[in-house]
């Protein structure tokens, strides 16, 4: 199976899916943030292994305590993924954070700093050549 065929893209996103409906609905750990999401999950060609990208909202310790939290559920998560999804190999699930959509959020800020600083600046050179 090649990496960006169409089947490994379903099984992506299945396993996203699954992965998601569990954090949500089947873990209790108190570590795990009810603001987290699960971004994206990439099974490798041969099915032994997952990287899932986990978002949370919060601060860094959030995030920390989140992973800490997910990490020492993994194997309830891939039993479960195991039962819900038919795959010849249930992977080996590795979480991570993705700061993707906070790295967004401080360029959209970065961005609206520079357009009120540009029309500040045009609204003092209209100011400048009435005068």
């Amino acid at each position: 199976m090649k990496k960006g065929s169409i089947k490994n893209t379903r099984i992506n996103a299945e396993v996203r899916k699954e992965i998601q409906s569990v954090v949500m609905n089947g873990i209790k750990d108190p570590r795990i943030s009810p603001m987290t999401s699960i971004t994206d999950a990439r099974v490798t060609a041969d099915l032994k292994y997952c990287t899932v990208y986990v978002s949370v909202l919060g601060n860094d310790a959030a995030v920390e305590d989140t992973l800490a939290g997910l990490k020492s559920a993994t194997g309830f998560i891939r039993r479960e993924l195991a039962r819900t999804i038919n795959l010849r190999i249930t992977p080996e699930l590795r979480f991570v954070a993705d700061r993707s959509l906070a790295y967004g959020a401080h360029i959209d800020s970065i961005l609206d700093e520079l357009k009120k600083d540009r029309e500040g600046e045009e609204n003092t050179a209209e100011d400048e050549e009435e005068a």
